[in-house]
């Protein structure tokens, strides 16, 4: 399975990045395949506060609009949502203790755990935090 990093989404979504186009049609392939995708469920509410917020997009997305965003993914029949469960935090522990992260870059950690706990083989994400993460493989499809 392939997991979406939020920076990715918040690419597909805003239509003023550089990378709208990319991530758009990257998404797009993943929600009209027959493979099993994924989003995180932390990735969606970082999304939220992403494009909503006023000092990082001028103007933001409304509420309604990133609301209506996240419900076009999940009409997508293959896409999975990956939440934390019993045994998460093992992973969650293992992740930081190997990394030695701390502070803000712990939210990466949460990232990469649920990806090794639910078995993805490779996050799409164009921060090069992940790579400090043992894990999925990570894969920045924005990049030829």
């Amino acid at each position: 399975m392939i997991a979406v990093d939020t920076n990715i989404l918040v690419y597909a979504h805003r239509r003023d990045t550089d990378w709208h186009q990319a991530a758009a049609e990257a998404v797009k392939g993943l929600a009209e395949s027959r493979g099993p995708w994924g989003i995180p469920w932390p990735c969606i509410h970082e999304f939220l506060a992403v494009v909503t917020h006023p000092r990082i997009y001028d103007p933001p997305s409304s509420m309604e609009a990133a609301l209506d965003q996240i419900a076009a993914w999940m009409e997508s029949p293959s896409l999975v949502m990956l939440p934390e469960a019993h045994g998460y935090t093992d992973h969650l522990a293992r992740m930081l203790v190997t990394s030695r992260v701390v502070g803000a870059r712990v939210h990466h950690a949460r990232i990469a755990a649920l990806c090794v706990y639910h078995g993805v083989r490779e996050l799409w994400s164009a921060d090069r935090d992940f790579s400090r993460f043992p894990g999925p493989s990570v894969r920045n499809p924005l990049l030829a």
